[in-house]
């Protein structure tokens, strides 16, 4: 298991030498490197002299774990079977009436007939540039867990699971927990982790963690492992005696616990009947606060002060209370700006305080008012707190505000950010290639995708230059019953205006080269679905953005499928190589969120960009289970995600280079080196969460 996850977040593994060679190994390692080329792998020197010192029974068992974690992370370990095996030229070339009738005896068997055609000979696929694997170290190792365990941001269900491993199975794992774990929701889930695991110190050390009741709900909730952002209601476990006891000793040890409590009254109330809170009189503060809780006994709240403040427009008293908690203070920072006339006094205060905000909420505070007045789409976005990627676009209605007033609140985040990155150990000569402005910082992790490559919402990757044609493919297997996915793409213009679609329901443009590869409606032993996009015709025809849609069309959720996943090959002849060729494959990523329609990604053509998107849509009014009841919503939030602005790994590294070091313009010269490909990249998402932001 180490080495399935050092491979997937590091492109590394771990190796120690043996002193069982075989006189005919080099042979066996030839045939390994050439079953890895196959997939767009090689190995790097350095292993291939530790497998020289390998046994031939040695060298299997390495052979055999490696191929089939790197099967499966580009997807590789499955079949696939098109409807139409000579995909795409076949489609394009089938009169459209045969098309149809195929389509409808399909449908008509639920799936059961598929026509049958002889898969022809397809022309050789030229080699394209092998990814190699790098030997790692046992430190390197290590320290992408205590990365991970001191990130400042939210972490994916996929990090949760890799630290999980780490706590249950790697020696000595608790004695690398840090003093602080600066995110709350990170903490729940490690701390959980920890007591789940039940060794003689598990609980040992872990009361200082703990400041608030909001944190011992979320540790509760993450035993029972429901959703630690709190966005939805839990079903709480029931806590033995040792585990109440522990629970209700660090509720005691919290301050203000009973306004903390009510914010989340009905949860409190139901832990409350899981806790037995009665059973432990010396937990005076927590009993009192329970009994408040059920006999609806009132509580004065922060928050009903600030509010009432403001009503009453006492712009003193409300800075006042506002400058007790910062973070709070800025989150009403706009607001104050744009409904008060003392804003000099309102910076003012915010300038108190800004040191005793987390810088996570300082570089998206600094980016809003960097960008306040410039919404190219006049829409905003929102990507609420849960398990699911949901996103809502809605019309941005605020008034603008001052320039000046945006700039000075931008100079105080960057002074602050500037003393506190200060403190951090050096960075020496630092060189940050231009290209990391195309990806965004990762401040909320918890949404994302299971992904070869995992990056941040909105991020934007560079199309392979010699690209002609974009190949996305849709894998899945049936639930409990027959499921039908669809793989789709909407063609819009410059503007966001429809101009066409590619989908079950139109297998092949009349304009573009855009072809489907048929629609399947039953997968009891797996189904898989292509879409080809030629990039130079769909251009010619003045569409500008694709829009990659996947429909349930049966209305099951994907996290209800045993395996479903998606991606995209870059394909420079499409007629070429095999229609599921792993080299090829640019990024696979699974589809496992509580919902029915997802959005994976955009493609920018004039750019030769992958918007990275990652939304999945819960079903409502505005949604429908298939591309043509969604097309205006589809415009509307791809729109704003294409275009919404958020703190850029550019920028967050410049202030950090600025904090802790020097610019280099020359990468042979520097001592820190950040790029796409080479030093620290966009994929080193926990070096980022916990050494950077």
């Amino acid at each position: 298991m180490n080495n399935e996850i050092f491979i997937r977040r590091k492109q590394k593994i771990l190796l120690d030498n043996s002193n069982n060679s075989d006189p005919t190994i080099e042979q066996y390692i030839a045939t390994i490197l050439k079953n890895l080329e196959t997939l767009g792998f090689s190995l790097s020197l350095p292993i291939i002299n530790i497998l020289k010192t390998y046994s031939i029974e040695q060298l299997k068992t390495f052979y055999q774990q490696l191929i089939k974690h790197l099967k499966q992370s580009i997807g590789a370990h499955v079949q696939y079977k098109p409807m139409y095996p000579n995909f795409p030229k076949q489609v394009m070339d089938t009169d459209s009436a045969v098309l149809y009738f195929n389509a409808i005896i399909h449908y008509l068997t639920e799936g059961k007939w598929l026509p049958s055609y002889q898969a022809h000979d397809r022309a050789r696929l030229f080699d394209l540039k092998l990814q190699v694997i790098e030997l790692g170290t046992e430190q390197e190792f290590k320290a992408l867990f205590i990365n991970l365990m001191q990130a400042k941001t939210s972490l994916s269900e996929t990090d949760k699971e890799d630290l999980n491993w780490f706590i249950n199975n790697y020696p000595n794992a608790i004695n690398y927990l840090p003093e602080s774990i600066p995110h709350k929701e990170n903490m729940a889930t490690i701390i959980a982790s920890v007591i789940k695991k039940g060794t003689n110190d598990s609980y040992a050390n872990i009361n200082h963690h703990f400041k608030t009741a909001t944190d011992v709900l979320r540790l509760t909730v993450a035993l029972s492992k429901g959703d630690i952002s709190l966005a939805a209601s839990c079903k709480f476990i029931s806590f033995n005696r040792t585990t109440r006891r522990l629970l209700l000793t660090l509720l005691e040890q919290c301050n203000t616990i009973e306004e903390d409590m009510l914010r989340y009254k009905k949860r409190w109330i139901r832990l409350g009947e899981r806790l037995h809170p009665s059973e432990f009189k010396q937990f005076n503060k927590a009993n009192q606060a329970f009994h408040k809780l059920r006999n609806d006994i009132a509580i004065t709240t922060f928050n009903s002060q600030v509010n009432a403040s403001i009503q009453q427009k006492d712009i003193v008293k409300t800075l006042h209370l506002l400058k007790s908690r910062a973070g709070e203070f800025a989150r009403r920072l706009d607001y104050l700006l744009r409904t008060s006339t003392e804003q000099t006094l309102i910076i003012d205060s915010f300038r108190e305080v800004t040191a005793n905000i987390a810088t996570p909420v300082l570089l998206q505070v600094r980016e809003y008012f960097k960008q306040r007045n410039h919404n190219p789409s006049n829409l905003r976005v929102f990507f609420p707190k849960g398990d699911i990627a949901k996103a809502f676009a809605i019309p941005n209605t605020l008034p603008p505000l001052s320039e000046v007033l945006c700039q000075q609140v931008v100079s105080l985040c960057e002074q602050t950010l500037i003393a506190n990155y200060q403190a951090r150990s050096p960075l020496g000569k630092v060189y940050i290639n231009p290209e990391l402005k195309n990806y965004i910082v990762p401040f909320s992790q918890r949404s994302a995708s299971k992904a070869l490559k995992t990056i941040v919402r909105g991020s934007k990757l560079a199309i392979e230059p010699n690209a002609t044609t974009i190949r996305a493919f849709l894998w899945w297997k049936n639930g409990r019953e027959r499921t039908d996915l669809d793989l789709s793409a909407v063609m819009l213009d410059n503007n966001w205006h429809y101009k066409e679609h590619i989908s079950f329901t139109n297998l092949k443009s009349t304009k573009y080269n855009a072809v489907h590869s048929g629609d399947i409606v039953d997968a009891p032993n797996g189904a898989s679905e292509f879409i080809d996009l030629d990039i130079d015709s769909i251009l010619r025809y003045d569409a500008r953005y694709i829009v990659l849609n996947v429909y349930s069309y049966t209305e099951q959720a994907y996290c209800d499928l045993p395996e479903c996943f998606a991606g995209w090959m870059t394909r420079e002849s499409p007629n070429s190589g095999e229609i599921y060729e792993p080299k090829t494959v640019a990024n696979k990523f699974d589809l496992s969120a509580n919902s029915r329609i997802a959005i994976p990604f955009i493609i920018d053509l004039k750019e030769r960009q992958i918007i990275w998107a990652d939304m999945s849509l819960s079903r409502n009014p505005n949604w429908f289970n298939t591309l043509e009841g969604n097309l205006r919503g589809i415009s509307l939030t791809c729109r704003a995600i294409t275009e919404m602005t958020k703190p850029n790994l550019y920028d967050l590294v410049y202030l950090n280079a600025k904090a802790r070091g020097s610019l280099c313009d020359d990468k042979t010269k520097a001592d820190t080196i950040f790029d796409i490909n080479d030093g620290i990249t966009p994929l080193d998402l926990d070096i980022f969460m916990c050494d950077f932001i």
